[in-house]
């Protein structure tokens, strides 16, 4: 399980074809040195397994769900990605359960900063943005204003849904620490809804379904 707070970015070296599965080489000083072959981390919000780990480095093979259901298969090397190690128990929850599972990817509409760029108090180092995203149809039923989503692997707020398009507020930390500032208007997100939000959708649903649904051999053997 995992919280949303990023703990450092890491640099996609390569993503190579190995027969089965798709592996990715991230560079990632820092984390990569606390890892151990068969750990668990989140990459940009997807749960993924290091395999082939050293200090600077680490790998990680991408099953064809993952592929499917992610943007990692669309990286180029060079790219930033979000990093994030499983959260101890009895850590504190910074930010929301998160749990590396996604339920899609989303479009980044628009990063823009709330401070205009032609305003003289303009300072991109201290701004805060407003992120939009356009999530995915199978995904909107979960997102709830104020409630928690998880895009990139980040622990955001949901400030406003339109049935479409999320509006969320980043601060200057989220901005920087992330790899948000390097994506730009059309890229792939990953998006994983909050999972109590799921839970809670799921229960109202079976509470609707009639405790007795008849079908045609109970018809048949009915009589009718």
């Amino acid at each position: 399980m995992f919280t949303g707070i990023i703990e450092q970015t890491g640099t996609l070296v390569s993503l190579k074809e190995t027969g089965g599965a798709r592996r990715i080489t991230v560079e990632a000083p820092g984390i990569a040195g606390q890892l151990r072959e068969g750990d668990s981390l989140a990459v940009s919000g997807v749960c993924l397994t290091a395999l082939d780990v050293n200090p600077t480095y680490f790998h990680a093979d991408l099953a064809q769900e993952t592929l499917d259901r992610t943007s990692l298969g669309a990286l180029a090397p060079g790219a930033k990605v979000n990093l994030e190690m499983p959260t101890a128990a009895g850590s504190p929850l910074g930010g929301h359960i998160v749990q590396g599972h996604v339920d899609g990817t989303g479009e980044l509409v628009a990063l823009d900063p709330v401070v205009s760029e032609s305003s003289p108090h303009f300072n991109k180092q201290t701004t805060d943005w407003v992120l939009q995203v356009r999530v995915p149809e199978n995904v909107r039923l979960w997102m709830v204003s104020k409630g928690s989503v998880a895009v990139e692997g980040i622990s955001l707020t949901i400030a406003g849904f339109d049935g479409e398009t999320i509006t969320i507020a980043i601060l200057p930390l989220t901005y920087w620490r992330t790899n948000l500032h390097t994506l730009r208007v059309g890229a792939p997100v990953n998006i994983e809804a909050d999972v109590l939000v799921k839970l809670a959708h799921a229960q109202m649903i079976a509470r609707k379904k009639p405790e007795f649904e008849p079908t045609e051999a109970w018809l048949v053997a009915s009589g009718y």
